[in-house]
């Protein structure tokens, strides 16, 4: 048997990386000999947070268009250019039978020239509604692994395969009990539990919506578990001084998410796909509060989606400072609302996802 060479290419956040490196490790779980190639954008998350999983990644000096001021699009076109090159020397030099997009600015050129030398490539959209990468490169994928029904309106139907999204496989190996897992944030087991967190970077309008309103959360009978983002978090603590607020446990990041959800009750977080994959997988009640600094609003569209179908509550952005906080609350208390908010959002999961989709990454660099 041949050695299997895969790159894989995208990234720029936690939505893409986490189901970039899920794809790679169930690769590796099916084909332990393969050699796997990720290829990022230079200064983005991706360049941490590959070589941390175990795996190689090159970077390219690619960005987006600035929409703003036009007159810098000069340097993104020469740098389009250039990690095309970039991209084209390191496919030489990789010799991979199959290339994986998984959206984000590196996997436009990784893929366009992969595919412009005859490698089969597949892609992965994460969101109900498709990225403007993933619509460019559509035409040349062999394959494309999608997380919604109904995305025949973007690409062609012959090509989707409903995949589910690829989730961190730790959140769904925790072992840990709720009680266990509340006390490891030094919570009371027998308080109902509310965790905000705002995605990888944190999310201006959720903190606000809790610093606006300390006075809710001293009186509540339900306790907190808040993770603000390292860019927040000085800001916050400087915000938070003097205040004494045992119920409320403030944290820039959290490293072990299957604990903090394990703890949850309740969740509020931004309505990026892999979240909401996650939270589908899990079975969480969530309220979701959609970013709109994301390209096509994809976030709304996501959370329209699931509570179209009551399997999340869905607050708008702008609505959230005023209202999050006392709806989060008066929901958490409910049991009938959190019952039926976990057994409908788990109707929606997909499971197994990284495995399906590397297997038909495997297949495709068989027919190579």
């Amino acid at each position: 048997m041949e050695e299997l060479r895969v790159i894989i290419s995208g990234g720029g956040t936690g939505g893409h990386i986490f189901p970039a490196v899920s794809i790679a490790n169930a690769v590796k779980e099916l084909r332990p000999d393969a050699k796997i190639l990720f290829v990022g954008a230079l200064g983005r998350m991706e360049m941490q947070r590959v070589p941390a999983a175990g795996y190689e990644i090159k970077g390219l000096p690619i960005c987006g268009f600035d929409r703003k001021n036009l007159l810098n699009n000069f340097k993104v076109l020469y740098k389009i250019w250039k990690s095309q090159r970039m991209a084209k020397s390191i496919i030489k030099d990789f010799k991979p039978q199959v290339a994986v997009g998984v959206g984000g600015y590196a996997s436009g050129p990784t893929l366009n020239k992969a595919a412009a030398m005859g490698i089969p490539c597949l892609i992965q959209e994460q969101n109900s509604y498709a990225g403007v990468t993933n619509k460019l490169l559509a035409k040349k994928a062999e394959k494309i692994c999608v997380a919604y029904e109904g995305m025949e309106r973007f690409f062609p139907a012959d090509k989707i395969i409903l995949t589910g999204n690829p989730v961190r496989q730790t959140l769904l190996d925790t072992k840990i009990s709720r009680e266990e897992a509340i006390k490891t944030f030094g919570l009371d087991p027998s308080k109902n539990t509310i965790l905000l967190v705002g995605g990888s970077l944190g999310a201006r309008t959720i903190n606000e919506s809790v610093l606006q309103h300390l006075d809710l959360i001293k009186a509540a009978d339900a306790q907190f578990i808040w993770q603000t983002g390292k860019y927040y978090s000085a800001e916050i603590a400087e915000r938070l001084k003097g205040e004494n607020i045992p119920n409320l446990v403030v944290t820039d990041f959290i490293t072990d998410m299957g604990a903090a959800y394990k703890a949850a009750d309740l969740v509020i977080s931004r309505a990026g796909a892999s979240s909401i994959s996650e939270f589908c997988l899990i079975g969480k009640p969530v309220i979701l509060v959609p970013s709109p600094n994301v390209a096509e609003d994809h976030q709304t569209k996501n959370a329209i989606a699931l509570a179209n179908r009551d399997a999340a509550i869905y607050v708008k952005d702008a609505e959230a400072p005023a209202t999050l906080l006392e709806l989060a609350i008066k929901t958490v208390a409910d049991e009938q609302k959190l019952q039926l908010l976990s057994e409908n959002v788990l109707k929606l999961a997909l499971p197994d996802s990284a495995d399906i989709i590397a297997k038909e990454v495997i297949k495709l660099a068989e027919r190579k």
